[in-house]
């Protein structure tokens, strides 16, 4: 089997790559440019020494059903999903595995045949890095999560699931707060900024803080809570992963916080993306070294 080349490959071995039989993946979003995806797929395609390519698609809401169609009748072995189409790719399949019915979105879309089915790692990876990286075990834990979009939501259903005493939800709009809290009955309550300050774990699930798509002059949105009001013996955590450590966990860390940024979640969610395409165990250091090692953790 010819495989990707690796750096410094002779000319003519290089040349062989890709191949007719060379099987391909993606990345899906709009705008797509910012994504690691490819770097991180790469890496594990090349350190697993199979024929694979990852590639990146810039698909604007109204052509996702098409790409989807054109994935099918070309073969792609998967699709990974970012915003905006989250929604609609859990809509479009044609099985869906549990955790996508229940938060009605995927960030993973598998081809078999004319068969599309719809998975989510993203709550999976954010409790890998926890775990993995951090050595932080979530169950008794009391924890709070800033937002109610799709990846606040995929973090409160693994909190949850992973046993968190009680999962906050604080949101700018109180009804989306309802509706996330409501995926975990039981565990899940609408809350204010300061209810998080006696919390162990907390979770910033919003863009705020993101660095700029390029070309774009538009500001990421703010903040909805100040992390100032944190402080030692919490956790704190931003899902935005570039900058590595934005200037909300800047602030935690000065008051003591320890912190994390957004990379792990992604590395991890990809590491099962992997997984689940390749049936093979994911090169976890390979994939931390394409994207410059892990991101920085406060103390």
């Amino acid at each position: 089997m010819t495989g990707p080349m690796p750096a410094g490959a002779p000319a003519q071995a290089a040349a062989a790559w890709p191949s007719a039989s060379t099987r391909l993946a993606g990345v899906v979003g709009h705008p797509v440019s910012h994504s690691l995806s490819p770097r991180l797929h790469q890496a594990a395609y090349r350190a697993l020494a199979i024929d694979w390519a990852y590639l990146a698609f810039d698909v604007v809401p109204e052509s996702f059903e098409a790409a989807v169609e054109g994935a099918k009748a070309l073969g792609v072995v998967g699709f990974s999903v970012t915003m905006p189409h989250k929604a609609a790719a859990a809509r479009l399949a044609t099985r869906r595995s549990a955790i996508v019915r229940r938060l009605g979105a995927a960030n993973t879309l598998t081809f078999s045949g004319r068969q599309v089915v719809a998975d989510n790692t993203d709550g999976e990876g954010f409790l890998a890095d926890l775990r993995e990286e951090l050595s932080f075990e979530p169950e008794g834990r009391r924890c709070g999560v800033i937002g109610a979009g799709g990846a606040a939501r995929a973090v409160i259903v693994a909190l949850a699931g992973a046993g968190a005493s009680e999962v906050l939800v604080v949101n700018r709009t109180p009804a989306r707060a309802f509706q996330a809290a409501a995926l975990v009955p039981g565990r899940g309550r609408v809350a204010r900024a300061k209810d998080l300050d006696s919390a162990d774990l907390i979770v910033k699930a919003t863009p705020g803080g993101m660095a700029a798509e390029p070309g774009s002059a538009e500001p990421s949105p703010e903040v909805v809570v100040d992390s100032s009001r944190f402080g030692s013996g919490q956790l704190v955590v931003d899902l935005v992963y570039d900058p590595p450590v934005t200037a909300w966990l800047t602030q935690a860390a000065a008051n003591g916080a320890r912190i994390r940024g957004g990379l792990g979640m992604l590395v991890h969610q990809a590491a099962r993306q992997v997984e689940l395409w390749t049936g093979m165990r994911p090169p976890l250091a390979a994939m931390w070294r394409a994207v410059g090692g892990s991101a920085p953790e406060g103390a």
